[in-house]
């Protein structure tokens, strides 16, 4: 039983729904309904998705060879090229809605922005290497 199929499933759900989240805390954040130190849950929650994806990823990779015989090289690769831009897009909005912390409020609340951007992108590459690993 190969066990990538199932590892994906929580950085895929976390990328379904931190954009969700990121516009409640963040505009919980900037009405001042609760303090920056509630941004965190967001941040963790997408330090969980990246590293969920990275395990994904490995497992992919590990389990690549048992698949070859089913399913096609060209379509493997699509599926893991698809991933790997998923893992930067979510490792780099990581990196900005941890920005949140650094600087004065005009920073925290470009991150903030941004980050929840950010995060439909990453739904958005999610999407497409659900796509892609389905074909």
């Amino acid at each position: 039983m190969p066990l990538h199929p199932s590892l994906v499933h929580l950085p895929l759900g976390l990328a379904v729904l931190m954009p969700f989240l990121a516009a409640g805390f963040g505009w919980a954040v900037w009405t001042g309904r609760v303090r920056l130190r509630a941004w965190a849950a967001v941040v963790a929650l997408q330090a969980a998705l990246v590293v969920g994806g990275l395990v994904a990823l490995q497992s992919g990779k590990a389990e690549e060879e048992r698949v070859e015989s089913v399913v096609t090289d060209a379509a493997i690769e699509t599926h893991e090229e698809a991933a790997e831009l998923f893992l930067w897009a979510a490792g780099l909005t990581l990196v900005v809605a941890a920005g949140a912390f650094v600087g004065k409020a005009p920073v925290t609340r470009a991150a903030i922005g941004l980050s929840g951007v950010m995060m439909v992108g990453v739904l958005a590459a999610g999407i497409r290497v659900g796509h892609a690993g389905g074909q």
